[in-house]
């Protein structure tokens, strides 16, 4: 199971986050299987079948359950081409049917909201700014955002260079605003933030989001300064950094840009997975229409 994580993380080159979810899959598996005495390479169908059932009555969603399944199977598909297993039990397993979910995005007015919360006269506020404008302007990931440095900005071209999932690089323009709020963050605000640093030191880093503390912020630090931001601006519970990511996205849609233009600035390998934001763009016009229209209702 290590050595397939391994496979996993190199040969795939799949985000941290989705190797991580792999290997819990397989030690709940595995896990499972030790407690009713079951071999893991010689499960069966029917034993996979109880697996699945088990799943279900300890409370998982199905999209989880068929994450779980996902893995079990990939795995198993892994040790046939190592030569390990002669068959594979989850391929006679049919994955849960799951419900399209349109992903939720933030209105104009609660972006606006959530820009009058910040605290720009501050250097942690110039910082905020930043994250958010960032967010908003390029449709990056946290994780992308929270591996930004100095030298990931061309200031002649106005453009930010991106690492997605697999270490893929894209190049996405931005604003002005976003721009100004950059190099203002930059000029100002970071250099205080790193003399607070308690370092005997400078430190050495040319990582761009910095905390209070003169530390550099991973995606968990700004996650936290993105939900602190999020109540304090009294936005709902589930928007999250990624709701950002949406917005742009379907924003763009709604402004006329084309599919596949949205396609290449969020860094999606599969046109089919930008597509779910043309039907999230079509329920907004048919909640104009049925709002405006005399007879909309």
């Amino acid at each position: 199971m290590d050595d397939y994580i391994a496979y996993v993380a190199s040969a795939l080159c799949l985000s941290e986050n989705t190797v991580r979810a792999y290997g819990q899959h397989l030690h709940a598996f595995v896990d499972w299987c030790d407690v009713r005495s079951i071999d893991p390479l010689r499960v069966t169908v029917r034993q996979l079948r109880s697996y699945i059932g088990d799943m279900r009555s300890s409370g998982l969603s199905q999209r989880s359950v068929a994450a779980h399944l996902s893995s079990i199977r990939s795995f198993f598909r892994w040790m046939i081409a190592e030569g390990l297993i002669d068959s594979n039990p989850a391929e006679a397993l049919t994955s849960p049917k799951l419900p399209e979910a349109l992903p939720v995005t933030v209105s104009a007015r609660q972006m606006r909201a959530l820009f009058s919360v910040v605290e720009r006269g501050t250097p942690s506020g110039l910082r905020d700014a930043c994250m958010l404008e960032l967010f908003y302007a390029t449709g990056a990931r946290i994780s992308e955002l929270a591996s930004l440095r100095l030298d990931s900005f061309d200031w002649s071209s106005r453009c930010v260079r991106l690492f997605g999932k697999g270490s893929k690089e894209r190049i996405v323009p931005v604003h002005q605003r976003a721009a100004e709020a950059v190099h203002e963050y930059v000029q100002i605000g970071r250099p205080a933030l790193l003399s607070n640093s308690s370092h005997k030191r400078p430190l050495d880093t040319s990582s761009l989001f910095i905390s209070k503390k003169g530390r550099v912020m991973d995606s968990a630090a700004l996650r936290y300064r993105f939900k602190a931001l999020s109540r304090r601006a009294g936005l709902p519970s589930d928007v999250t950094p990624h709701t950002m990511r949406h917005t742009f996205a379907t924003d763009l849609l709604d402004g006329g840009a084309d599919l596949r233009s949205v396609q290449e600035l969020l860094g999606h390998a599969s046109l089919s997975t930008t597509q779910i934001y043309t039907h999230l763009s079509v329920d907004r016009m048919k909640a104009a229409l049925k709002q405006a229209h005399p007879r909309g209702e």
